[in-house]
């Protein structure tokens, strides 16, 4: 990294000798004639492919001297390279490839690369394009990836990559400075709950408290809404939060560009469509989440509520299925604002379906590094003179860089309590049950998706044999 006021992402570009271009050359030559010769169907699979790449530079290479002596670390090294030549991204793949990476930003020619670093925040490449028709080829190619058009007709592009990054771009004339390409990147190895609470995102006391709410001890699931602002995690403190959805669930997730990643066997996923060229055979969310209701599912998940889905979704609510979802706002109050009016219009007295609203948002620090915090946890508690009354019972404290009870009581405990037969002592107890299991994963430092998973799935077949063992092993 240079000393400039951004800091600078150096990329190690891929320098073939002149012999090594020409057998590129040959190898993009004879995949094109493959291609045609195959028609539309014609699939990449990447470890056949890597295999025949490496068949073939052993024959041109070893064929070029009877005492040329190939060694196989060479091999296999300009067989990875090219590979990543073939079916990559070109200039840009070394940073699709970086987990790292939270976001890649081509905003045209002549301008460096801009990236978002998870550690090191906005980052400055040493890549750049020469030339509009390279953006454009790159974005033709997405294009063609993703089986979505983009033209002077449509000159927006808003999919998702093979890996399921999120990709947006735009062309003239609604980027009249030229063609523009951002890519939203996701964890190959997603955040789970013990990673949140690791990076003090959500308080241990926060999980428990909503695992809880969310289980409802199998009589009273909460539904929540997560809001907050763009990139402040929102969807992926709702993948943590799935986490605490009983095993025994049907759940159906529904989004304009998939990106949640449930980590549960009994899942449906679902994905809007756009209009095809003749304005034909378009599916809208709303379409989506009426046709899930059709399917009996316990619980819906809506990727991001914007529009008259949210009417569908309530409805759903109010009538006995249990559900969560994103909203872009600033704070509870605002959320609600949003939901009662245009374009989502959901009459107040439906909006009492929900029992939290869970603040996300993304702070800023002098040195441009970004951390989030969950800032406020919201509970629905009624109507009071036409008003949708909320209770704040978590909030953060910038100045303690914690997040902190500030409830005396919680109306969605109270009716878990009065449905399952528990006093409010007997579920407190269980939320330090439950808190015990969180710490235990934290201290054992079990934070993948499928370790999460199986603890939790084990506690709930039997909850005290987990307990005994963790108490044991002190």
């Amino acid at each position: 990294m240079k000393d400039d006021i951004l800091p600078q992402y150096e990329v190690i570009k891929q320098n073939y000798t002149p012999e090594e271009k020409i057998l590129l050359g040959e190898m993009r030559e004879n995949l094109v004639d493959i291609a045609m010769s195959t028609g539309e169907n014609y699939q990449v699979s990447e470890g056949k492919l890597l295999t025949d790449i490496r068949n073939f530079l052993y024959l041109r290479l070893s064929g070029n001297g009877p005492n040329r002596n190939i060694s196989n670390d060479y091999l296999n090294d300009l067989s990875q390279r090219f590979l990543r030549d073939i079916v990559g991204y070109g200039e840009i793949d070394p940073l699709i490839q970086d987990d790292e990476l939270e976001e890649i930003m081509i905003i045209g020619t002549g301008k460096p690369i801009f990236v978002y670093h998870r550690q090191y925040g906005m980052m400055k490449t040493n890549i750049h394009f020469k030339d509009e028709q390279e953006i454009r080829d790159l974005i033709d190619t997405i294009a063609r990836q993703i089986n979505r058009r983009i033209d002077q007709e449509s000159p927006i592009l808003d999919g998702r990559l093979m890996d399921g990054s999120r990709v947006n771009a735009t062309i003239p004339p609604v980027s009249p400075d030229g063609p523009s390409l951002t890519v939203r990147k996701f964890r190959r190895d997603p955040l789970t709950i013990i990673d949140l609470i690791n990076s003090k995102t959500i308080s241990l006391d926060l999980a428990g408290f909503l695992w809880l709410c969310i289980d409802g001890l199998g009589v009273k699931s909460a539904n929540a809404i997560i809001s907050g602002g763009t990139s402040s995690g929102k969807t992926t403190t709702l993948n943590a939060l799935s986490a605490f959805i009983n095993p025994n669930e049907r759940i159906i997730t529904i989004e304009d560009t998939l990106e949640l990643q449930i980590p549960h066997e009994h899942v449906i996923r679902m994905e809007t469509r756009p209009p095809n060229v003749e304005g034909k055979g378009e599916l809208t969310m709303n379409d989506l989440v009426k046709n899930s209701l059709r399917q009996r599912p316990d619980r819906i998940i809506v990727g991001e509520v914007r529009a008259d889905e949210a009417i569908t979704l309530f409805t759903a609510l109010n009538t006995g299925h249990s559900g969560f979802g994103t909203l872009h706002s600033n704070d509870a109050r605002e959320t609600i604002t949003r939901l009662t009016n245009e374009p989502m219009s959901v009459p107040e007295i439906m909006i009492q379906a929900i029992n939290f609203i869970i603040m996300q948002n993304r702070i800023y620090t002098p040195s441009g590094v970004s951390f989030r915090r969950i800032s406020e946890v919201a509970e629905v508690v009624g109507m009071e003179e036409g008003t949708v009354q909320l209770n704040k019972i978590f909030q953060w404290n910038p100045e303690r860089d914690l997040i902190e009870n500030v409830s005396i009581t919680s109306s969605t405990l109270q009716q878990i309590g009065n449905l399952s037969g528990k006093t409010i002592t007997d579920l407190q107890s269980e939320i330090e049950n439950r808190k015990i299991v969180l710490k235990h994963m934290i201290n054992q430092n079990i934070r993948s998706v499928d370790g999460v998973n199986s603890v939790i799935e084990l506690y709930y077949k039997d909850p005290q044999k987990v307990l005994n063992r963790i108490i044991l092993n002190r």
